[in-house]
């Protein structure tokens, strides 16, 4: 098993280093899509020893999958409904300044959901009809998705653009699209105090390994 915490924690650190000198940007891009590409299915991208996504969903029940354990507040599905909204909200709207796939593609239709949130702020019967009802394999092929399109939009960035600060403009999309509800502000507003870089250590890799890690421990439990 690979899921490693000291592993990555020091593989993080490297990364953040090494993008946040803006000296070495080739590198600081080859370790943010290895990492990138572990945190999500294997289907990415070829040749990866490893994936994260699929250690923790390829032998799970949609049972399992959609269930919240005792004395938790969040499913599984939950947590990769999650990952997938806040990755495609930041590396789309607010990093290439382009329209989230979300939108783009009527995923909300395929998912089979009626929010459009990140899932921040969502009460316990919220969450348990959010896991009820999500079309599971979409909610895969979503991510995935979301993930092409990341790797697509960083690419494409001059590395002179990594320096800015994330546009008001398109902070501002993120809440008339309801993206993220009201309640939830507090993380558009720490959207807006990162540069373009730092969102690449938090939304893309950093919080996909922290929700992972959630929910490998929800996957873990017993009842």
């Amino acid at each position: 098993m690979q899921s490693d915490r000291k592993h990555w924690n020091e593989q993080q650190k490297v990364f953040h280093t090494t993008l946040l000198s803006f000296k070495q940007h080739d590198q600081a891009m080859a370790l943010f899509v290895q990492q990138h590409a572990a945190l999500h299915s294997a289907k990415l991208t070829s040749g990866i020893p490893w994936s994260f996504e699929d250690e923790v969903l390829d032998d799970m029940t949609e049972a399992h999958i959609r269930r919240i354990p005792q004395n938790c507040d969040y499913s599984v599905a939950w947590h990769i409904w999650h990952l997938a909204r806040i990755e495609d909200i930041t590396m789309n709207l607010l990093l290439a300044g382009k329209p989230q796939l979300f939108t783009r593609e009527d995923w909300q239709a395929r998912l089979n959901v009626p929010v459009v949130d990140t899932g921040n702020a969502m009460t316990q019967d919220e969450v348990a009809a959010l896991s009820a009802a999500l079309n599971l394999a979409a909610l895969r092929e979503y991510r995935l998705a979301v993930g092409r399109e990341t790797r697509a939009n960083v690419t494409g960035l001059a590395p002179e653009m990594f320096r800015q600060k994330v546009d008001p403009a398109r902070l501002q999309q993120v809440m008339d699209q309801g993206a993220v509800v009201e309640a939830a502000r507090g993380i558009v507003e720490y959207w807006g105090r990162r540069t373009l870089a730092e969102l690449l250590l938090m939304p893309p890799t950093r919080h996909n390994l922290v929700h992972l890690n959630m929910a490998l421990r929800l996957k873990q439990r017993r009842q």
